[in-house]
């Protein structure tokens, strides 16, 4: 049997690791990753996330030290989350400048200065009795405005703590706007937004739960995407850059590939993407079970992000995988 031999063979391009490197479209940075750290009021050591094996809720000097090596790894920031020690209906602790999330910033940015860009979680969940993101109605029902007046607020709260950058993570209408006038009028103009933009109500969170030992009750799908909405994400996103958004963001990351790429073709703007907490520990417990080989899915995981648009990675392995990249 005569086969005719092929002359085109893309195959020539993958014949060693060199060549592979050579041609390849998609390039993981450590500058483009971003750890995510839970920082925990009146704790003197790390306390464990049982769902999330390797991750902690720090202690102020614990923090210190994982921002240090963070900067020392070369990644592009660190994002912060407080889990205070008492909470209530208005979460009140996120406005105290001797709040845990307050005295975590100016921790951080007293550690690092500017060799990593600090951002914080600007959202009440952690903060309030009843674990929504804004305050409540008299009718159970999150009010949105007045939601928005308390943002204003925890705005200046960080960015006077010395935070480079807030993320509003809420999905409160009009938030980035609110924040971005009361960021300019306080006189932080150069502080920046990363906006959740499409954050969706998902199932995968049920880990960061543990993380900021929320007190949820009820779910947010009045407020947070629904999953089954693509277009929606985008809407959302080009509503943010219209308010001053200076980044937009996708969470989850891993189901939501597809409104990524949308995004990222719909905007102007760096586009970040949130490797949340279930994508973690599915990954971990596959990894634990022997079922999947760690360090190239964490890899391959990192790249679909790039891959499908995003500049900017959130991620809890950003400071471990940010050495296997520089190695």
């Amino acid at each position: 049997m005569n086969i005719e031999k092929p002359v085109i063979r893309p195959r020539r391009l993958r014949r060693t690791p060199t060549l592979r490197r050579m041609v390849a479209e998609t390039a993981v940075r450590p500058a483009n990753l971003i750890l995510p750290a839970f920082v925990r009021e009146g704790v003197d050591e790390p306390v464990p996330i049982s769902t999330m094996p390797g991750v902690v809720q720090h202690s102020r000097e614990s923090l210190r030290k994982a921002a240090a090596e963070a900067a020392a790894a070369g990644i592009g920031g660190i994002m912060l989350f407080g889990v205070p020690e008492t909470k209530d209906a208005v979460g009140s602790g996120a406005l105290d400048s001797e709040g845990i999330l307050n005295v975590a910033i100016a921790d951080v940015v007293s550690e690092v200065g500017d060799a990593l860009t600090v951002m914080s979680d600007l959202c009440l969940d952690e903060f309030t009795d009843h674990g929504h993101c804004g305050v409540l109605a008299e009718d159970g029902s999150v009010d949105n405005d007045a939601t928005l007046e308390i943002y204003a607020q925890m705005a200046i709260a960080h960015a006077e703590a010395g935070a480079h950058m807030v993320g509003p993570s809420g999905m409160m209408d009009g938030q980035v706007g609110v924040i971005r006038d009361a960021l300019d009028h306080g006189g932080h103009t150069d502080v920046s937004i990363l906006a959740y933009s499409a954050k969706y109500a998902s199932a995968f969170y049920g880990p960061f739960r543990e993380a900021v030992d929320s007190s949820l009750k009820g779910d947010r799908r009045t407020y947070q995407q629904d999953p089954a909405n693509a277009l929606e994400g985008v809407r959302e996103a080009l509503l943010d850059v219209a308010e001053g958004a200076d980044i937009v963001m996708v969470k989850p990351g891993l189901p939501y590939l597809d409104v990524l790429q949308r995004v990222r073709e719909s905007v102007d703007v760096p586009v970040a993407a949130y490797n949340i907490s279930g994508e973690f520990s599915m990954l971990e417990a596959a990894a634990a079970n022997g079922w999947i080989d760690r360090e190239p899915a964490i890899l391959e995981t990192l790249t679909a992000f790039k891959r499908a648009g995003a500049d900017v990675i959130l991620t809890y392995w950003a400071t471990e995988a940010a050495g296997w990249l520089r190695g």
